[in-house]
């Protein structure tokens, strides 16, 4: 091919591109122009990743839905979320796969290092995996809490919005409507199901619906106001909105609550990871001892180490749930569970169940019955009685078969280490060399021998023992003095053989067992009411703030402020809901019923203010002194909140470290200290009488 050619072929080529480039850059301007460019724009944030992370979510909640153990974490996230996010399917799913995906990536790693550490050890590996499998509840609950956490702090900046909105309109309605059009927050679709309840043809049952599905006593105060002042109207107090103090004053107490929640996750933040560490620390403590300190080898590798063992597993457990307890009790989160028809309620209806519950059961109208009632009402429980029972019957009958067969696995635990542990006279103080672990090894394996013809013949002396080894012929060319050190070692070690088998006051420890385990719950309420007492003064404060806002509002009357306080109470809220319903008879006589029923001074005085209300004078002047000193009652509140969660921390403390303490001491040093006091007596000993 000449020059001339390829000249004339690189020409055109350059030519084409320049005509394409031209050709391009007129296309380019003209859809600018036309509608294809509106189109693209409409397109933009519909499309989606064929792997976007929210198509893998969805994917990965469905996957979720299908796996039987799963599943049931799958329906009780999707329970606390589906408040939270109110109707939002997509969302619901999405949050649901991104918490249950979270806690599988932590819980996951930590079953295989559990096995690894623990494999020597099947009943301990058996109870930590049990255990994380309850921690998988506890993560994921902690994870929900964080979302309503946030839900809390961004109705702070809602309800200022609302009330730049509410100047702007003057309507309660359109204020809502307009700050609820922010779709990426979740504030926002709680403001629009008030909203559409607020226009709705009936507001009053519908906002008896969203009472019990609002996700804090917040939002539910924030509805209720917003609908009794559509309702009523505004009026000015002191040349300010009525409905804007009341705003106000919810906003005052939500801070107060936030810094409340953020003050108990900084003081309970470690405490639960505390009180779990002495369950994964057993197997690194016990081998670091072991490889130091020879001589507590057979302490921890007995019967008296693993029952240490377990006492720590047990105390571990009851101290972590009662963190637990300790730092959510008095929240405001939404009860999540199946209260219409749990497992104990489909046991209960079996009717053999049915006939042995009813035996421990009291009767209804005894002080049994009346005690038992009042402890759930105390902690506001949703369980019933019938189901309290079969759960007291469940946990004694498994806490009496789980202690037989603990005492079995230590006889086996005892007997499997007689027949492994090296046979050897060597000074435990000191360590044994590769050489000497070997012989030792071989001479247990002969002992094993004669322990197996012997075994169970509880009227074996050591002379007979004596005559079948010399008889065998691993000690045909031994002496005497050797034969007799042997047989008296293979008699200690049948001693304990032969009298590992369950004894009659085991089966007593099984029984006293059972009756604690049969207690457990009715303890664990317990604490849960004394710990809520300290939440007392906390929850009368609230009332306050209550009556605060309503006080100044036309029309209500004492039976609205009696039906606010019911909706919103916790500790109290049995005694009030009596109130609630005896008022028709008699509003005075109700009121009376309820001082008496109640020890609580500042409580008393509300209600002393509310018969005077019902009789004498109006709302607003007898609650009075309430408006005067609003703010002493706010600063006492937050000095309140103060020496609770101080109270709630020392506790906490307490009971958190309580594991790790008994760990350290009763599972390292003690062992170390008496059995290495011991051994060096016995050394000394020996060494004495091996002078004279």
């Amino acid at each position: 091919m000449s020059n001339q050619t390829i000249f004339i072929i690189m020409g055109i080529t350059m030519a084409a591109m320049v005509v394409i480039g031209i050709a391009y850059y007129i296309l380019a301007k003209k859809m600018q122009k036309s509608e294809y460019k509106r189109i693209q724009k409409l397109q933009q944030g519909t499309k989606s990743e064929k792997y976007s992370s929210e198509v893998i979510y969805q994917k990965l909640y469905l996957t979720y839905s299908k796996i039987p153990f799963l599943k049931k974490y799958v329906l009780k996230l999707r329970r606390r979320l589906e408040i939270l996010n109110i109707d939002d399917e997509y969302v619901t799913r999405r949050d649901t796969a991104k918490i249950i995906t979270k806690a599988l990536v932590i819980l996951l790693p930590l079953v295989m290092i559990t096995i690894f550490l623990t494999k020597s050890n099947f009943l301990l590996m058996f109870i930590l995996l049990m255990f994380e499998l309850f921690m998988i509840d506890i993560l994921i609950e902690g994870s929900v809490d964080k979302k309503d956490d946030s839900l809390l702090v961004q109705q702070i900046d809602f309800f200022s919005e609302i009330r730049h909105a509410y100047h702007e309109f003057n309507m309660v309605e359109e204020a809502i409507y307009q700050v609820s059009q922010d779709d990426e927050k979740e504030v926002s679709r709680q403001g629009e199901k008030i909203y559409e309840i607020l226009i709705s043809d009936d507001p009053e049952t519908e906002l008896e619906k969203y009472y019990d599905v609002a996700p804090n006593n917040f939002l539910k105060e924030f509805a209720g106001l917003s609908y009794l002042t559509k309702e009523f109207g505004d009026r000015k107090v002191d040349g300010a909105s009525l409905y804007l103090k009341n705003v106000d004053n919810i906003t005052q107490e939500m801070q107060i609550e936030i810094l409340k929640r953020d003050k108990l996750n900084y003081v309970f933040r470690s405490l639960s990871l505390i009180s779990i560490a002495p369950v994964l620390l057993l197997e690194p403590l016990k081998n670091w001892a072991v490889s130091n300190f020879s001589f507590v080898k057979n302490w921890y590798y007995g019967k008296s180490g693993m029952i240490v063992q377990i006492l720590i597993l047990i105390i571990t457990f009851v101290s972590y749930i009662l963190v637990r307890k300790l730092k959510d009790n008095g929240s405001t989160n939404i009860n999540t569970k199946n209260t219409q028809n749990p497992w104990q309620e489909k046991v209960y209806k079996n009717k053999f169940v049915k006939k042995i519950v009813d035996l421990f059961l009291p009767k209804d109208g005894t002080k049994e019955y009346k005690r038992i009632q009042d402890l759930l009402k105390e902690v506001a429980s949703p369980l019933k009685i019938e189901w309290i029972y079969v759960n007291r019957i469940g946990i004694a009958i498994i806490t009496f078969f789980a202690s037989l067969f603990i005492f079995m696995y230590l006889h086996q635990v005892s007997i499997e280490y007689q027949y492994t542990e090296p046979t050897t006279s060597y000074n435990l103080i000191g360590g044994m060399t590769a050489k000497d672990e070997a012989k030792a090894i071989e001479v247990t394996k002969i002992h094993n021998i004669f322990l197996d013809m012997f075994r169970g013949k509880l009227d074996t002396e050591v002379k007979d023992i004596e005559k079948a080894l010399t008889r065998s012929k691993y000690y045909k060319d031994a002496d005497s003095q050797e034969i007799k050190e042997n047989a008296e070692k293979i008699y200690e070690k049948l001693k304990i053989v032969n009298s590992e088998y369950m004894q009659w006051f085991e089966f007593l420890l099984a029984f006293v067992f059972m009756i604690i385990g049969y207690m457990a719950q009715i303890w664990i309420l317990r604490f849960q009411s004394k710990m809520r007492q300290l939440e007392m003064e906390d929850e009368v404060m609230q009332f306050q703030t209550i009556i605060l806002m309503l006080m100044r509002i036309e029309r209500v009357n004492v039976e609205i402020i009696l039906e606010w306080l019911e909706r919103y109470s916790n500790i109290f809220k049995g005694q009030i809901t009596r109130c609630v319903n005896n008022y028709e008879a008699g509003a005075w006589e109700a009121l009376e019923e309820l001082k008496n029923e109640i020890s609580y001074m500042p409580l008393i005085r509300i209600v002393e203010s509310m018969q005077a209300a019902v009789e004498k004078i109006p709302i607003k002047d007898a609650f009075d002194e309430l408006d005067s000193e609003r703010e002493y009652y706010r600063d006492k509140r937050k000095e309140s909140n103060e020496r609770l969660i101080s109270k709630k921390g020392l506790i906490g403390k307490v009971i958190g470290f309580a594991p790790m303490v008994c760990l350290f001491v009763g599972y390292l040093i003690i062992p170390l200290v008496f059995i290495g006091l011991t051994s060096m007596s016995d050394s000394f000993n020996a060494m004495s009488s091996s002078k004279f």
